[in-house]
């Protein structure tokens, strides 16, 4: 058996499927976990949503920012976004049952004989790893609940940035969802900035004085675990420190990298031109 991580889908089943075949992944030994964002900008989110499902317990999946906002939109909560290739998935007959198996899905998923815990975004530097997993069961058990629609409707904000154990109702869900799904720098404080997606090292001299990558921040409280995450593709892949960045912009024209666990080996495919 091998278990293999991938970075962010966003509709490339294509690509998915040729980095499958260049390992031989067999859904009958093997497992694939991916770091959300299984939909959007991509040309089969549709067909994404459904091959992922197909494979029952040999993939392990978890919320990216792109998957709420979907669900919110299968609502009216919210509109596409005008680069959005989802509108299939609204229209299929099968919409209802993939969409409440997406609901389904968790913030957080740990292999515990690996001591890997993943999520989109990352955990936040104010979390140790049993406050990080209880939060993300939080807000599951609320999405899994007839609450699910008014967590939708209320997540789009990005206060509070910061964490306080004491946060109740919806500033906490938000602060939860906002960490594990839209998270990439933090201000000194700890306080998390949610408008900046630059590389680290393209930041202007005036953010790096203020800004510094979640995992980079110094009074970032020690894990237990390394941390795999998707979501920043301008980071181009990244292992340091305990945590593996997995999103090597495949949707913009890069490519696609899956990392299997048992050897440390990377894989990666090329994205195909459309």
């Amino acid at each position: 058996m091998a278990t293999y991580f991938v970075g962010d889908i966003q509709g490339c089943l294509d690509e998915l499927l040729l980095l499958l075949d260049q390992v031989n992944f067999n859904k009958e030994k093997d497992q694939l976990w991916l770091t959300g964002d299984l939909v959007a900008r991509g040309p089969k989110s549709l067909e994404t949503l459904r091959f992922v499902k197909s494979l029952g317990k040999a993939a392990i999946t978890i919320l990216g920012n792109h998957d709420l906002h979907l669900l919110a939109v299968s609502q009216g909560i919210s509109r596409v976004k005008e680069k959005d290739k989802t509108a299939p998935i609204f229209s299929a007959p099968d919409s209802k049952e993939l969409l409440t198996w997406l609901r389904q899905q968790p913030l957080l998923a740990i292999h515990t004989e690996h001591k890997i815990v993943m999520t989109h975004a990352g955990i936040s530097p104010q979390w140790d790893i049993n406050t990080a997993i209880g939060c993300a069961r939080e807000v599951e058990s609320v999405l899994q609940s007839d609450k699910w629609i008014w967590l939708l409707e209320n997540m789009y904000e990005n206060q509070p940035d910061l964490w306080q154990e004491d946060l109740t109702g919806i500033e906490r869900y938000r602060y939860i969802i906002n960490a594990f799904t839209r998270m990439r720098f933090c201000f000194h404080d700890a306080s998390l900035d949610m408008d900046c997606k630059q590389p680290p090292q393209d930041l202007s001299s005036e953010d790096k004085g203020k800004l510094v990558p979640w995992f980079e921040l110094s009074s970032r409280l020690p894990l237990t675990h390394t941390v795999i995450f998707g979501h920043w593709a301008a980071l181009m892949g990244y292992e340091n420190n305990c945590v593996i960045a997995l999103d090597t912009g495949c949707v913009w024209g890069e490519y696609m990298t899956m990392y299997r666990v048992d050897d440390g080996k990377y894989f990666t495919q090329k994205a195909i031109e459309q």
